[in-house]
């Protein structure tokens, strides 16, 4: 059975359970599920390879103690067994891991296991679907073959997918295409940190690590790289796919991917030391932050609004002659008020180099905002924007699950990127417009191809013209028919 049948079948057996309801709770069930068993292939590896290790999970909670059903046989718990396991059991076990009894990669194993596990919720009702669950888990799944990574790879990117149709749960998921092309241009570059403060699922983060993982030569630069991808997310679900996202790229332990809230510290308390080379980002935006984080700002930079509040964090969080890629809405180029001044504080300390403008449905169905990419480097004012607009393929209408968005769209900007000149598509605009027109970055495209249109009166001359000619070769048919009959 491939993997991916082996994803659909799970899933198909979920729809079972009365307490499993809808598609972002199935991943979430499936999510804590697959994170612990790749965990564990994991874990056994290093503790074939390193003797010495231990691992932080009580020898009863460990999934070779309780899942494998072709190890346990009649022992495998199942029905009411195994799901007071799990609930009373697992679950309070993992999120309950004392820190302190451990050190080294012990300790960064359990804070990973704490992390996950904090906030995670076992929606499964019945233990026999959940044992039937387990058991597809693990005949299909074995995370230290080679085959096997390399092709859940493509299968998890598959469940990422899906969040897009699974409500709010959308939010976490950017395109990958948007997300590669991001990291493309930026291009983060082996021994430089990156960040993403809002890390959803990790798809800025895992397309910077395979990106640098390019540049290393040796298993040392290797292992360094994997403590120089740095990500917070605040909510729960997305921590968990992201950790297991890095997971399946190749970072074993991702220790570096922290379940917080990055805008829950004042910005007051962010130092040289928590600055970094490049981030990568897609804020949420579109919705408001809790009531109070707005006070861990400026007084001039307060709002709820999130995607503001990032933006000056990011620029923050950069350190001098750092670049960031960050995702934002129309409404924070064209906004005023509060986004007027973050905008100014952005182009005086940023040389805000290009936006790229992303068409509507890139985020549907979780959004119809339009979104932009906007580029910038830390340390230098803004002497002119340049702007990209980005078409629709050829017979594109909207993106769609069916119709995605392809990394191949964006090889017009990268052919332009390095040679830019204004086209159809591409246009500058100086500072100094941008100051006059009170910091709206939200500039319509001058060289966008339009409609002609000749002159009303010259219009309705040719059609007089036309209707006279039709009327005329009316008249010489007729009587052409008529002097045909006259001779019968």
């Amino acid at each position: 059975m491939s993997l991916s049948t082996t994803i659909k079948s799970i899933q198909d057996i979920m729809r079972k359970d009365a307490g499993v309801d809808g598609d972002a709770q199935r991943i979430a069930q499936l999510g804590w599920m697959l994170f612990y068993k790749i965990y564990s292939d994991l874990e056994a590896e290093t503790e074939l390879l390193d003797p010495t290790y231990r691992s932080p999970i009580p020898t009863d909670l460990r999934w070779s103690a309780w899942a494998d059903s072709d190890a346990l046989g009649k022992d495998a718990p199942t029905g009411d067994d195994l799901l007071d396991l799990v609930n009373n059991d697992l679950f309070p076990g993992l999120k309950s891991l004392n820190l302190d009894k451990f050190s080294g990669t012990t300790r960064d194993r359990a804070t990973l296991l704490r992390s996950v596990f904090e906030d995670a919720i076992n929606y499964m009702k019945s233990g026999t679907l959940m044992r039937q669950v387990i058991d597809r888990i693990n005949a299909e799944i074995d995370f230290n073959e080679a085959a096997t990574r390399h092709l859940f790879g493509e299968i998890y990117e598959t469940i990422l997918r899906d969040l897009q149709s699974a409500g709010n749960a959308g939010e976490f998921y950017t395109p990958r295409a948007a997300t590669q092309f991001a990291v493309d241009m930026v291009d983060p570059q082996y021994g430089e940190f990156v960040l993403d403060p809002a890390c959803g699922t990790g798809g800025f983060l895992t397309g910077a690590y395979e990106h640098m993982k390019q540049q290393v030569a040796t298993a040392e630069e290797l292992n360094a790289l994997k403590h120089q991808i740095r990500g917070v997310e605040k909510k729960q679900l997305p921590h968990l796919l992201c950790v297991t996202n890095m997971m399946v790229h190749g970072i074993e332990v991702p220790s570096t991917i922290r379940h917080d809230n990055t805008l829950a510290r004042p910005l007051r308390d962010y130092g040289p030391a928590d600055q970094v080379d490049v981030v990568l980002t897609n804020p949420p935006f579109g919705g408001m932050e809790e009531d109070g984080i707005e006070n861990n700002f400026p007084a001039e930079f307060r709002t709820r609004e999130t995607a503001d509040l990032f933006l000056v964090l990011v620029i923050e969080l950069l350190r001098p002659g750092g670049r960031a890629a960050i995702v934002l809405p129309d409404g924070t180029l064209f906004g005023e008020g509060i986004k007027t001044r973050i905008k100014e504080k952005l182009l005086k300390e940023c040389n805000l180099h290009t936006i790229v403008r992303l068409p509507n449905g890139v985020f549907a169905p979780y959004t119809s905002i339009r979104t932009n990419l906007l580029f910038f480097t830390k340390g230098t004012p803004t002497t002119e924007v340049w702007y990209y607009e980005h078409p629709y393929p050829e017979g594109y209408k909207s993106y769609s699950k069916t119709k995605p968005m392809r990394i191949e769209e964006f090889d017009p900007e990268k052919a332009w990127w390095t040679n830019r000149q204004e086209n159809e598509h591409a246009w500058r605009v100086s500072v100094e417009d941008l100051v006059a027109r009170g910091y709206n970055l939200d500039t319509p495209n001058p060289n966008a191809p339009t409609d002609s249109h000749e002159d009303p009166d010259v219009l309705l001359q040719r059609y007089a013209k036309a209707t006279e000619w039709v009327r005329a070769a009316q008249e010489a048919l007729k009587a052409a028919l008529a002097e045909s009959l006259g001779k019968q």
